[in-house]
């Protein structure tokens, strides 16, 4: 249940293998709401970084959000945090660098210029659907390997947990916004991924199994 964009299907899969694409998931529907102001703030502007450690490294963020809204600082540019439900508003928050603890990622990822993020496949997923760069620190299980996937596949670049700190985030985020090359992979994975209809094809292929 993964995108042709993130990966090709491989010579030894079983002849029955589907690969389907992602299936997208933005929580329950009262969590699929914006938060008050965040609209306003995407659309007042350019495109802003978003900050985000999805749904279970946000659990672990030590000083992730308080590191971000210093990059975003240094580089002079707008920025999102959403720092989850059970951590405190980041320090160094203003009217440019703002925090919300939720926010449905389909809705606001497309609005962003790049995305840093843990690697999980649901997150990942969903910043190759928007279109848009990545900047990856993952924490662990799957999160490197994808990391190295969107490396490889030119859409993002890989930055080590230890050494997320904002300068470096700063001088990365700096030469991912700078080189269009980015982007136009991305945008070129986004076509991919939205043509792929991931939950339709999942339930047909089940379907099909169980007739």
């Amino acid at each position: 249940m993964f995108s042709r964009a993130f990966a090709a299907p491989q010579p030894d899969w079983p002849g029955q293998t589907v690969q389907t694409g992602f299936c997208f998931y933005d929580g329950q529907e009262d969590e699929g709401k914006m938060p008050d102001g965040l609209q306003e703030f995407l659309d007042r502007d350019n495109a802003p970084i978003i900050f985000t450690l999805g749904s279970a490294a946000v659990m672990d963020a030590r000083d992730f959000f308080d590191e971000s809204a210093k990059a975003a600082a240094k580089l002079g540019r707008r920025a999102v945090l959403l720092y989850g439900r059970d951590n405190d508003p980041p320090k160094g928050l203003t009217d440019e660098v703002v925090g919300y603890e939720y926010a449905p990622f389909s809705r606001v990822f497309p609005r962003a210029a790049c995305v840093v993020h843990q690697g999980g496949v649901g997150t990942t997923g969903q910043v190759l659907r928007a279109g848009v760069p990545h900047l990856i620190m993952p924490y662990g299980h799957d999160q490197l390997d994808n990391a190295m996937r969107c490396r490889r596949n030119g859409v993002g670049a890989l930055i080590n947990r230890d050494r997320y700190k904002a300068d470096r985030a700063a001088n990365m985020l700096g030469d991912i916004l700078s080189n269009p090359k980015y982007a136009k992979n991305a945008s070129e994975k986004r076509a991919i991924v939205e043509s792929e209809r991931g939950a339709e094809a999942a339930c047909d292929a089940i379907e099909k199994t169980l007739q």
